[in-house]
């Protein structure tokens, strides 16, 4: 158990969880909500309700697992260090 778990990094993922942010972003905005805090109640709780319906943004975020979203967020981060 304490042995570090190394979890398998998957391209197909990353650049689909990029996109699904993106997009979901978007649509965020457009309804006016502010974008950033509604994606972190989503990522933090797992209720899509966070996320509007507008442009199937909902659906769309439900693609894919909130930890490749977080993981995907972070990678961004970083990479801008």
């Amino acid at each position: 158990m304490d042995e570090t778990r190394k979890i398998p990094k998957l391209e197909n993922a990353e650049n689909e969880a990029k996109e699904i942010i993106l997009t979901v972003y978007q649509a965020l905005k457009k309804k006016g909500y502010n974008p950033i805090s509604q994606l972190v109640g989503y990522i933090l709780s797992g209720d899509p309700t966070y996320i509007t319906s507008h442009d199937g943004a909902r659906a769309l975020i439900r693609k894919i697992e909130r930890d490749e979203l977080l993981e995907e967020l972070v990678r961004f981060y970083v990479s801008k260090k």
